[in-house]
């Protein structure tokens, strides 16, 4: 069992609950895809196609426990759906969201770190947590466009 898995299954337990395998099944797509924004449909594709007798309702509502357990983060990306990725307490990132193909792209440079800073300096405000969204055109679709 992988260390993820592991810590999933602490936090599960940890509120009294059971890792079913109908939840095994979304974490594994989940962590089988780690380098995507996976949307609740997506994740449901995916699970069915290991587990055909999931059902929707059973992936959101997994979806939406895991998050209220701080073991996924919803986000919001402006089409119309949340995606989800694992929260990484350690780590912010950012994300690079392209208008025409759709396709997010995470960005590891923490840009906002001296600006919390000087927001607890001069503010007194503990900064837990933030996320930037940069839209635009990806690499493709503005060379797609200029040809």
């Amino acid at each position: 069992m992988s260390r993820r898995l592991q810590d999933i299954l602490a936090k599960l337990q940890e509120r009294d609950y059971k890792l079913t395998p109908q939840r095994q099944h979304v974490v594994q797509v989940l962590l089988n895809h780690t380098d995507k924004h996976l949307s609740a449909e997506e994740v449901y594709g995916l699970v069915k196609a290991k587990n055909p007798d999931i059902g929707l309702a059973t992936v959101y509502r997994t979806l939406e426990l895991l998050s209220e357990l701080d073991v996924l983060q919803k986000l919001d990306f402006g089409d119309g759906r949340s995606r989800y990725e694992f929260a990484d307490e350690t780590h912010h990132h950012h994300h690079l969201i392209c208008l025409s193909c759709g396709i997010v792209e995470e960005l590891e440079e923490d840009l906002l770190e001296p600006l919390e800073h000087r927001v607890a300096e001069s503010r007194g405000f503990l900064v837990t947590d933030h996320q930037v969204k940069f839209y635009g055109y990806c690499r493709a679709c503005r060379q797609k466009n200029d040809a």
